[in-house]
């Protein structure tokens, strides 16, 4: 699986959501985007690239987007 397929499924796992609302997705802009479906979603992340992120990164994930930039801190590129 590559790592934009495993960073999808995190997301479509932790909001339920469907692959074309992915790409402007962002923080709060669905109800399932709260602070508990932040929390799952960055638990899922980190399992699925056997990271763990920074708290500061934790906070500052604000979209799905932003994110994959993120990413490229703990050596994984899109």
């Amino acid at each position: 699986m590559s790592n934009t397929e495993k960073y999808q499924k995190a997301f479509k796992e932790a909001f339920m959501v469907g692959e074309e609302k992915l790409s402007n997705l962002k923080y709060q802009d669905i109800p399932e985007w709260d602070s508990v479906g932040h929390m799952a979603l960055m638990a899922a992340i980190e399992e699925a690239f056997d990271i763990s992120l920074e708290m500061d990164d934790v906070i500052d994930f604000s979209s799905y987007e932003y994110g994959m930039q993120l990413l490229k801190k703990y050596d994984i590129n899109f």
